[in-house]
């Protein structure tokens, strides 16, 4: 076979768009985090490009039901600020999840994902939702296993 030494790039729209869907009920939130990250960066695929965008759709049910190892619960901290003077704002995991139990996931996707425009127009490829039902049963996704075995 006669090399060509040619390298493929593909469109955005060329690449299919399927929608997943997985339950984040008693997974770890770490390793549920980077297999979504690697479906919505694409990287699951055949043609993956790092500077494209040819990813998935994911959607993550049940995120109050996510569960995490050791102590973190107790020390993990969500730190921000507000760019105006005494404007950081911590708040410790506990509390986020008893407000916003999707925080959680989505900022440890987003940490996943490049930092960059790239990775800013990814992130809206996740839908996180706190309970069972989410509105995009139109767009019939398929389970994504997330098996920790």
């Amino acid at each position: 076979m006669k090399k060509t030494g040619m390298t493929r790039f593909i469109k955005p729209e060329d690449a299919a768009r399927k929608w997943y869907l997985v339950d984040a009920k008693d997974q770890t939130l770490g390793r549920l985090a980077s297999r979504v990250a690697s479906v919505i960066r694409g990287k699951t695929k055949p043609i993956f490009t790092p500077n494209m965008d040819t990813g998935d759709f994911v959607i993550v049910i049940n995120a109050d039901k996510i569960k995490m190892t050791g102590k973190r619960e107790q020390l993990k901290k969500y730190i921000w600020h507000s760019m105006y003077p005494g404007g950081q704002k911590i708040r410790s995991y506990e509390e986020m999840k008893s407000k916003k139990p999707e925080y959680a996931i989505q900022e440890a996707v987003r940490g996943m994902l490049p930092k960059n425009r790239l990775g800013k127009s990814l992130i809206t490829k996740l839908k996180v939702y706190a309970g069972e039902e989410h509105p995009h049963k139109a767009q019939k996704p398929e389970t994504l296993s997330t098996s920790e075995k």
